[in-house]
């Protein structure tokens, strides 16, 4: 606080960052991250954001979705000038609203945005919730293109992303959200990525509580299991958490399928007895591309394809009950019944009651060695 005024930092900057365990980039964020810092202030509030660029080039930052005055928007030439590289400039303004919100460049913004600079800004209602959040968690989408070798993302690609993040981070690096069972949560998502996403929650259904125009009236609050979020769009969906371990993905099936290849044939159902012997005599360590599927590429480390320098497997992370064959844009919800109020620590797997797991009934030895398909 100076003088009745709530003051924040922004730093845009360099710097070397992470996306899984095997996967690093030079990216640009705030203050040493990407996502840069949460800003959390509440409606009515005055606030007073100081923004230094230690980029090589000229920066703004915008206020998606604030109502503030037109010389506070951060469009660079339009809204004010650009901030220049060593400059620090002041945006203040009053908050007329509340609800989830973000703030990104308004300058050379396909780099800057595809390099990583965003993060939220998270407005607090002034007299409250009507219904109290137990828990409350929020993740940005966004999408990278680390080609493989390559040590900074590469700006000119418009679809063909390789890594789709939560909080530019890909599972199983992405943090689990943690509940109580019993507990209300409010997951707000917000999409700066190039690509809309279907945000799916297994195990409950959730309500659409609110986003960029604050949180709903009870009487608008609509019931889904996945929810569309639109680029540069913010959703609010909250849910009473129910015990288990629940995936939370996107329902694009390439989103959660992590670095995929583009552009390659596809060899499923192709017979390739004695391709890979050959092929490995020319490329020492080569392997053929699934027959019946991919599963058998789950991992780098666990038998499976070995990748190219810094890249990350398809499809990654594991379970109690063996490979989850998925990446990307994917964590897990995990609820317990005897979590500890505030405890957001990883429980670790849950512990399904007897009975209550699926399980094999028969089984065909003659499957085992299926028959040649025919070509």
């Amino acid at each position: 606080m100076n003088g009745g005024v709530k003051e924040f930092h922004l730093v845009a900057e360099e710097f070397e960052h992470e996306f899984a365990p095997g996967s690093k980039a030079i990216c640009w964020g705030y203050n040493g991250s990407t996502p840069g810092p949460t800003i959390e202030a509440t409606e009515g509030d005055r606030i007073r954001i100081f923004v230094t660029n230690r980029l090589r080039e000229a920066t703004t930052i915008h206020w998606h979705g604030l109502i503030l005055p037109s010389g506070m928007d951060g469009v660079g030439g339009l809204n004010q000038p650009q901030i220049k590289p060593g400059e620090t400039f002041a945006y203040e303004f009053t908050l007329k609203q509340h609800g989830t919100h973000m703030y990104h460049p308004h300058a050379d913004e396909m780099v800057q945005m595809a390099m990583g600079m965003m993060g939220l800004l998270i407005i607090h209602p002034r007299r409250g919730e009507a219904v109290p959040i137990d828990r409350d968690y929020a993740f940005l989408l966004h999408n990278f293109a680390l080609h493989p070798g390559t040590r900074r993302p590469d700006p000119a690609v418009m679809q063909d992303f390789d890594l789709w993040t939560f909080n530019s981070k890909v599972f199983p690096a992405i943090e689990p959200i943690v509940a109580r069972t019993g507990e209300r949560v409010r997951i707000r998502v917000g999409n700066l990525s190039m690509w809309n996403h279907p945000i799916h929650l297994h195990g409950v259904q959730f309500h659409i509580t609110g986003g960029d125009g604050g949180r709903l009236p009870r009487s608008q609050w609509r019931t889904e299991v996945t929810e569309i979020v639109g680029v540069g769009q913010m959703r609010d969906i909250e849910f009473t958490a129910v015990p288990g371990d629940w995936a939370f993905h996107c329902h694009m099936s390439h989103h959660t399928m992590g670095p995929m290849g583009h552009d390659i044939p596809n060899t499923i159902g192709v017979d390739q007895r004695g391709v890979e012997a050959k092929i490995r005599q020319m490329l020492p360590g080569y392997m053929a591309m699934g027959e019946d599927g991919m599963g058998e590429h789950q991992d780098h480390t666990d038998g499976g394809m070995p990748g190219p320098p810094n890249t990350l497997a398809m499809m990654a992370g594991k379970g109690p009950f063996g490979n989850i064959e998925m990446g990307g844009m994917l964590t897990v919800v995990k609820v317990r019944d005897d979590l500890a109020p505030g405890d957001f620590s990883d429980p670790g797997w849950y512990r399904n009651p007897a009975g209550s797991v699926a399980r094999r009934v028969s089984n065909d030895p003659a499957f085992g060695n299926p028959p040649r398909r025919p070509r």
